[in-house]
């Protein structure tokens, strides 16, 4: 079985091959230049550069296997979430693959690649609580097995990685016209910094939730920053800046270390997996790994390739999904919001 992959949903193009839900045999990511000069994604250049970029992406993926258009047995690709442009770029390519090679067409969830995305290479197996943080999102979900997923909690505002973001943004860590992501500028910095120099917030700790919060934290290092200008001038803040980063990621790895763990203890799972963007994050982890360890149970994350959006977590679903003899008609679409399936809410 050879399942190809396509994943579109933002400023990556990227396709891959997979056997099943566990062995990805190539993987291509092509991330996208056009937008440095503006300071993020502008989706209508996203948009053309998918459509610019999907069939070599995909010839070079095939290429990379060692196999051909007929050797294939079904295409999966990311229809939702997403921006609606980079999405209908990456859905109406596999539609026109799919329907001239008389193939199957699978619909796959970002979210739930992301999920796949700690199966690949690993011995993983369901049930396991997953912290999903990237840019986009920050979830914690009971994977009660394949499929069947529980919400236990959600961000109330922005995601972990919009955080970072921010605060990169904030702290002067993303200079014009560079190619930096704003989660590692802060990482960076954060090593020759004192976690404990500043004590941030932890927005919602002690109450009896799996939600966060990260709005009042990126609102409390402005204002430290403002005031830090204000009473000493530009350049203190500027001798600051490892400090602040340390604080900042070291209240973000609190609150999010802090829910795992919680979660992992009442759903009584011996696994906890960290998938996303967020997840190339060190500190992160690291904290994470010997937190859950102390509990008796074991963090399992993807290789750093496999945490940033990609192909190979889709083709893995996708994989998945055919096995299970599931398939969408060639009327699949783009839906720029849409529920990750078999979710349910905890109560």
């Amino acid at each position: 079985m050879f399942v190809l992959g396509i994943e579109s949903s933002c400023d990556e193009t990227a396709a891959a091959l997979a056997t099943s839900e566990r062995d990805v045999r190539a993987s291509v990511v092509l991330s996208q230049m056009d937008h440095l000069p503006y300071g993020g994604v502008v989706p209508e250049l996203a948009s053309r550069a998918h459509i610019r970029a999907g069939l070599p992406v995909i010839e070079s993926t095939l290429e990379e296997a060692g196999v051909g258009l007929d050797d294939l047995s079904a295409i999966a690709v990311t229809h939702g979430p997403g921006l609606i442009g980079s999405l209908l770029a990456g859905v109406n390519l596999a539609k026109g693959l799919a329907f001239g090679c008389g193939l199957p067409l699978i619909g796959v969830h970002h979210l739930e690649g992301h999920l796949f995305s700690a199966l690949i290479n690993s011995d993983l197996q369901p049930p396991f609580v997953a912290l999903l943080a990237s840019g986009g999102h920050t979830e914690l979900i009971h994977v009660r097995k394949l499929g069947r997923y529980e919400l236990l909690g959600a961000t109330l505002d922005d995601a972990a990685g919009e955080a970072f973001d921010k605060v990169a943004k904030l702290l002067g860590l993303l200079p014009p016209g560079q190619f930096v992501m704003g989660g590692r500028a802060v990482s960076d910095i954060a090593r020759d910094g004192n976690p404990q120099a500043i004590r941030f917030p932890r927005a919602l700790s002690g109450r009896d939730t799996y939600d966060v919060s990260f709005s009042g934290l990126k609102t409390s290092v402005l204002t430290h920053v403002k005031k830090l200008r204000e009473q000493d001038g530009p350049q203190a803040v500027v001798d600051a800046t490892a400090d602040i980063a340390a604080s900042f990621e070291q209240a973000v790895v609190d609150v999010l270390v802090d829910r795992t763990v919680r979660a992992v203890a009442a759903c009584n799972v011996s696994h906890a997996a960290l998938v996303g963007g967020v997840a190339a994050n060190r500190c992160l982890r690291e904290q994470l790994a010997s937190a859950l360890e102390n509990a008796g149970a074991r963090l399992v994350v993807p290789d750093i390739a496999l945490c940033t959006d990609n192909a190979a977590m889709i083709a893995s679903a996708g994989a998945y999904r055919f096995a299970q003899g599931e398939t969408d008609g060639y009327d699949l679409d783009a839906q720029p919001r849409l529920p990750l399936p078999g979710l349910t809410t905890s109560n």
